[in-house]
């Protein structure tokens, strides 16, 4: 692990100021568990003792640089029976890799006191899994899912790679509020034939990779900025029917990607290890279409209801007569960067961080970013146009809602974020995280990449509970943020001078100064002019 460590600390992805990306997984049966367990928040403990003796803590510069495995998500891979143990308090044996002989035994529940300690330190190790990860693989006869890509959202077998994309909810958004099926079904359709075109036009790292992304033709179609989505529509992100509406949308991109991937398997040709896996792909398919038709009814609209039914109905269908093309077509991506690119308020299925954050730029500077949803959510609620200007003033000068003397107090968990804002009380609670998870994983072909984030005064019981109800919720993975356990986070909720100015003792004013030039972000024309190039293909 240290080897891999430091290959990804000079390895730079997009250019000298991005970060390589790596997931470090192990199973809970391995005898090095608990020191896996425990290795990057003893690292933790260093950094935060350098910060503490004047290092620079960011993550470019001493105290992180100085420490090891800082280049990697961990995550813990814990079956059903581990996850038995820890609720009867029983005991857990590890065997040895190499022979499959015991070795030690622990106590379960301490085990899961370590991973739950762990991640209170400093957000590592996740949980995956793995028994329920593997009830919804399409492919079992071609070999178990033993890991996933550094986002957890990617889960197959070994040595396979598929391409992500994702489309942006808000754009389907009509202004009435009702959501485009038509032209979303046509935007899956379209994305997940293209997708499926690149498999064959791809690069890979290398033939073993490309061998298997051929054999299952594994493709990642998402979306972004349900949380906005939500917003706009007046509901709370923690309310039943922001779960039923994320539930029959979900529902609607994956059937209608099955639907298309069968249909071009009869076009096609179904993918190489399909009929191995024919039996248990068709399984898996079935349990989507039933908890598509388990959907409440009663918090969603009934098109969407419908629309969704119609989707796996027609997947699971054509699947039988024609087989699939594709052996997963839909994962949820954090859509963190790609997201800023698509304009979206929110990151795939999250809430939003806050209604003003301040995100921090890995080559320096901090650009401060004001959610756009709030007047459209005003304005469904009835407010005037004079009232959303001062609410929306109001957020700007306070950074939060609550003190507004303009807004319905009755409105104000619609516009409750994940964060506490730094002028505020209230936030999203973790099991609204959860049940939002728990709302849309039955509609997705891999895993979803989300943060359940925590309040800094979470504690460990907090957060093994939140995994153990992870567990009984049927996700596939968990991974949890206690707000601060970073001496520096990317994205805050207030700048990142706050800190010093409050703490500061009083002292005698000295000369100003003048503040280093800092990025702000400047939308392009709507009617802007360019340069055209002539050029041709094939001759």
């Amino acid at each position: 692990m240290r080897v891999f460590d430091q290959i990804a600390a000079v390895v730079k992805s997009g250019g000298k100021t991005r970060r390589a990306a790596k997931m470090q997984s192990l199973k809970i049966t391995h005898p090095d568990i608990k020191e896996f367990i425990t290795c990057k928040s003893e690292e933790e403990k260093k950094a935060h003792a350098l910060i503490e003796a004047g290092y620079a803590g960011d993550y470019c510069n001493e105290a992180y640089n100085s420490v090891m495995f800082q280049n990697a998500n961990l995550s813990v891979r814990v079956t059903d029976e581990f996850m038995d143990a820890v609720e009867k308090d029983g005991k857990w044996t590890t065997y040895s890799v190499t022979t499959g002989e015991p070795c030690e035994e622990h106590s379960a529940r301490e085990l899961m006191d370590l991973i739950a300690e762990g991640t209170r330190l400093c957000g590592d190790p996740g949980l995956q899994y793995h028994s329920t990860i593997n009830k919804w693989h399409t492919c079992p006869n071609s070999g178990p899912i033993n890991a996933s890509n550094p986002c957890s959202e990617y889960m197959f077998v070994d040595d396979s790679a598929c391409n992500l994309a994702s489309l942006n909810l808000m754009k389907f958004r009509k202004e009435d509020g009702s959501f485009d099926v038509e032209s979303f079904k046509k935007a899956v359709r379209l994305f997940i034939i293209a997708q499926e075109i690149l498999v064959d036009g791809g690069s890979y790292p290398n033939e073993l990779i490309a061998e298997n992304s051929h054999k299952f033709r594994p493709l990642g179609l998402g979306y972004a900025n349900l949380g906005s989505m939500t917003m706009s529509l007046a509901l709370p992100y923690d309310s039943d029917q922001a779960r039923s509406l994320a539930s029959a949308i979900t529902a609607i991109m994956t059937g209608t990607a099955y639907a298309v991937s069968a249909e071009v398997a009869s076009l096609k040709g179904t993918f190489d290890e399909f009929q191995k896996n024919a039996e248990p792909m068709l399984k898996v398919i079935n349990m989507h279409r039933e908890a598509a038709y388990n959907i409440p009814e009663a918090q969603c609209p009934g098109y969407l209801i419908n629309a969704a039914k119609d989707a796996w109905d027609e997947a699971l269908s054509n699947g039988t007569q024609y087989g699939y093309r594709n052996s997963q077509v839909t994962v949820l991506a954090p859509t963190g960067t790609i997201g800023f690119m698509m304009d979206c308020d929110t990151t795939g299925v999250e809430p939003d961080i806050a209604l003003v954050k301040y995100k921090l730029l890995a080559g320096g500077g901090m650009l401060k970013l004001v959610n756009k949803t709030v007047p459209m959510a005003l304005e469904r609620l009835g407010y005037s146009v004079d009232d959303i200007k001062t609410i929306c003033d109001e957020i700007d000068k306070d950074e939060t809602i609550e003190n507004s003397k303009v807004l319905n107090p009755d409105h104000q968990a619609i516009f409750d974020c994940a964060f506490k804002p730094r002028n505020g009380k209230r936030f999203i609670q973790s099991t609204a995280h959860l049940r939002m998870m728990a709302a849309v994983q039955p509609f997705i072909s891999g895993a979803i990449s989300k943060t359940i984030n925590m309040a800094k005064e979470s504690t460990a019981e907090d957060i093994a509970s939140a995994y153990m109800q992870g567990w009984k919720m049927g996700l596939k993975a968990v991974a949890i943020y206690r707000d601060g356990s970073k001496r520096l986070q990317p994205v805050q909720t207030k700048k990142h001078s706050d800190k010093k100015a409050d703490s500061a003792p009083v002292q005698a004013a000295a000369p100003v100064q003048p503040a280093p030039a800092r990025p702000f972000r400047r939308r392009l024309a709507e009617t802007r002019n360019s340069l055209t190039h002539k050029f041709s293909v094939a001759g």
